[in-house]
């Protein structure tokens, strides 16, 4: 199917589910009152992009949300890469990355906000510890995943371990990566989002909490959706890179073409 085709329909689906969320509360099949209007949504949208009062608050959204990704992402690749080529590193340190993994990390949030107070870092933080671990497994079993086949004949030809890290486990990782990024990237905007919600001055996270203190819920929507656009384009820059580093694979072959 043509991607423009698929578009039209991806387009059209998303108007028929405003259309059939319109219809089944003016039918009042849904109260208006818990599930909101979406044209009274969408005029809340629009006016705060038209006065401007949505930007300062994106913005340190979106500051809190790359940061907490390019942090989490960095440090994932590292200890990754780090773990699944020392075995005595990864046994040594299993127990406690498996706790710490199996820590439900939101409630680590008042915790980083008395540490590091309320402003971006105490949600940077949170953020970093949701994205860590996605990348961090990502790379560490792409890195075991290597054929020893491959090893050996790299082994054969001379290739030493610069070279191996190199054109063996780097490539072998970086599918895996981009794979895990996709989910980093809603991650992320979790971490910065719960960070707002337990205290902050600025942010579409604090929008949504006033909104709430106020039983608003069509600003609660309206600051869900305007969250959920900005994540469906942050995944879309991953999905566009993810193409041209990884053009070598099959499938981004006969995409690029």
């Amino acid at each position: 199917m043509k991607r423009g085709v698929l578009a039209v329909m991806q387009v059209g689906l998303l108007l028929g589910l405003f259309a059939l969320w319109h219809v089944l509360v003016k039918m009042e099949v849904l109260p208006a009152f818990f599930f909101g209007e979406p044209l009274i949504v969408l005029q809340r949208i629009w006016n705060w992009f038209a006065t401007g009062k949505i930007f300062p608050h994106l913005g340190i959204t979106l500051l809190e949300t790359l940061l907490a990704f390019a942090i989490g992402t960095a440090l994932g690749l590292v200890f990754g890469l780090w773990l699944a080529l020392s075995d005595l590193a990864a046994k040594l340190l299993d127990p406690y990355i498996t706790a710490f993994n199996s820590m439900p990390r939101v409630i680590l949030a008042p915790i980083f906000a008395v540490w590091f107070g309320l402003g971006i870092w105490s949600k940077v933080l949170l953020g970093v510890t949701l994205v860590f671990f996605i990348v961090f497994f990502s790379v560490y079993h792409g890195v075991r995943e290597v054929s020893p086949t491959v090893l050996a004949n790299a082994r054969m030809l001379g290739a030493s371990g610069r070279q191996l890290l190199r054109h063996v486990y780097l490539p072998s990782a970086t599918a895996w990566v981009f794979s895990s990024l996709h989910a980093s990237v809603g991650m992320a905007f979790v971490g910065a989002v719960v960070g707002e919600y337990l205290g902050s001055a600025k942010g579409v996270g604090y929008l949504i909490l006033q909104a709430e203190g106020v039983f608003d819920i069509n600003t609660v929507f309206a600051g869900v959706l305007v969250l959920t656009a900005c994540a469906l384009v942050l995944d879309r820059i991953v999905t566009l890179a993810e193409r041209r580093l990884l053009r070598w694979r099959p499938g981004n072959v006969s995409a690029a073409s």
